[in-house]
């Protein structure tokens, strides 16, 4: 794949020890030979063989390699610096392109100049839909005045696969940094709506998704922890205190009332690994929340 200052999409790929997949994403990329697009991979300070396979086979990306693991956020801001094209590709590494996507994206974000940002049609490897899309942000509900006078019905994306207009994600500038592994897509999807863009949906533009690869060596309780940790950056930076004291409350009932049922039914479960797992998850939840631990 051969790339021009002509480019009709920059397509940006953080990796974080994910060489396997990395492989058929990057052949995906290969095969859309219906648009000129340059390919830029951010490494993450990968710990496998995803550098000497992307500089050995894939002589055509741009390759950023980074000492340590910059986290989502960063390596994008980092990559999105290159980028020649108007239009610019989030994609994650354990996915795969179908036929025809990048063709169609193009054509999406040519047709609805309203739309500056737009994820795709996500599916499993078996076919079937993953849930991409959300009408709502976390914790909208305690914060309805705050989300006024907003563009469109869609309130996010998943981070997996979406493309922007790079000149308004520039003006934003990029990612926030605060965010590492989660929440990044919730808070651009959210202030690119408040700059006067619709966020939107590319139904024609298929891409299979592996899911959650860069963190399979971490444990339930460290992902639960980084969760809560994003969704707190969130409220911070988009809702006032009195909004946040509502989620606090929400969810401290919420967790309190899950780990008395589960304690309750515990000794009658068939699956007790998965019934300790779900209390460990709501003890997370209560610590979150500056409850003392059940």
């Amino acid at each position: 794949m051969e790339t021009s200052p002509l480019s009709n999409l920059s397509v940006i790929v953080v990796n974080y020890n994910t060489a396997d997949f990395l492989v058929r994403c990057l052949n995906s990329i290969a095969s859309q030979t219906q648009i000129d697009s340059e390919v830029i991979v951010v490494d993450n300070a990968s710990q496998d063989n995803s550098l000497d396979l992307i500089r050995n086979n894939f002589p055509w990306v741009i390759l950023i390699a980074n000492e340590h693991n910059l986290g989502f956020a960063r390596a994008n801001n980092l990559a999105l610096k290159t980028c020649r094209a108007n239009y610019v590709y989030f994609l994650n590494p354990d996915t795969e392109v179908l036929e025809r996507c990048f063709r169609n994206m193009i054509d999406f974000m040519d047709q609805h100049p309203e739309i500056g940002l737009a994820g795709t049609r996500i599916v499993n490897p078996d076919g079937s839909p993953q849930s991409s899309i959300e009408k709502r942000y976390p914790g909208e509900k305690y914060a309805k005045q705050e989300l006024r006078d907003l563009k469109g019905n869609i309130a996010w994306v998943m981070g997996a696969s979406m493309i922007a207009r790079r000149g308004i994600v520039e003006d934003l500038g990029g990612f926030d940094e605060e965010f590492f592994l989660y929440g990044e897509e919730q808070d651009l999807c959210l202030r690119i709506r408040r700059a006067g863009w619709a966020i939107g949906n590319i139904n024609e533009a298929t891409v299979v998704h592996w899911g959650g690869q860069s963190e399979r060596e971490n444990l339930p309780a460290e992902v639960w922890k980084k969760k809560f940790e994003a969704e707190f950056a969130f409220y911070r930076k988009h809702y006032s205190k009195r909004a946040i004291r509502g989620i606090k409350r929400a969810n401290l009932i919420k967790a309190f009332w899950r780990i008395l049922t589960l304690k309750l039914t515990l000794p009658f479960c068939s699956d007790k690994h998965a019934s300790l797992k779900k209390l460990e998850k709501y003890r997370l939840v209560l610590k979150a929340f500056g409850a003392r631990n059940t």
